[in-house]
C-alpha cells in the first residue's frame, strides 16, 4: 500500500469510523483514537485495498479495538473497585500494614514466574497490555490472561 492509497482510504473513511465509534462509547476522544489506532494498523500492517471491502474491514477492526478497550476497561474498574472496598472496610495502622506487605510479598511469590512477570511489568513498570505482549512476543490475549489470572491468584491468597 502506498501514501497515496493509504490516505485516499484515510481521508474516505476516517469520519464515518470516528462517527461510529462515537456513537458506540458516546465518547468522542476515546472514538478519535480508536480510529486512529485502526488506521495505525492499516498503515504498518500494509492492509491491500484490493484484499475485499476495506470499509468493512476497517469497521470490524474498529468494533474489536472498542470491544478489547471496553473489556480492559471493565477489568481495571474491578480490580480497583475491589480494593477500594478492601481499603474502607479494614482498619489502618502501621502492624497492621506491615503484616499485609508481607502477606502480599508472599502471595506474589507464590505465582508462577510467568504470571508474576506480566504483572509486575503491568503494575510497577506502568506497560500496557500490548507495549508487553511485542516485548514478551506473545499475543496481547495472552498477556491478558496471564494478567488476570495472576490477579485472581493474588486475590484467592490474599482472602485465606
Amino acid at each position: 500500500m502506498t501514501a497515496k492509497d493509504f490516505k485516499m482510504i484515510y481521508d474516505l473513511h476516517f469520519d464515518d469510523l470516528r462517527r461510529y465509534l462515537t456513537f458506540r462509547s458516546r465518547d468522542q476522544d476515546l472514538s478519535g483514537d480508536i480510529a486512529q489506532d485502526v488506521f495505525m494498523k492499516v498503515w504498518t500492517k500494509k492492509i491491500e485495498i484490493g484484499s475485499g471491502n476495506i470499509k468493512s474491514l476497517l469497521f470490524k477492526m474498529a468494533t474489536d479495538e472498542f470491544i478489547s478497550h471496553t473489556r480492559k476497561k471493565k477489568v481495571e474498574k474491578e480490580y480497583t473497585d475491589s480494593i477500594d472496598i478492601r481499603l474502607m472496610l479494614e482498619p489502618n495502622t502501621d502492624d497492621d500494614l506491615s503484616d499485609k506487605k508481607q502477606r502480599f510479598e508472599k502471595a506474589l511469590n507464590q505465582l508462577p514466574e510467568k504470571q508474576k512477570t506480566t504483572l509486575m511489568m503491568n503494575k510497577m513498570q506502568g506497560l500496557t497490555h500490548k507495549e508487553i505482549a511485542e516485548i514478551l512476543n506473545l499475543s496481547q490475549k495472552a498477556i491478558e490472561k496471564r494478567i488476570r489470572l495472576a490477579l485472581e491468584t493474588l486475590k484467592q491468597n490474599l482472602n485465606q
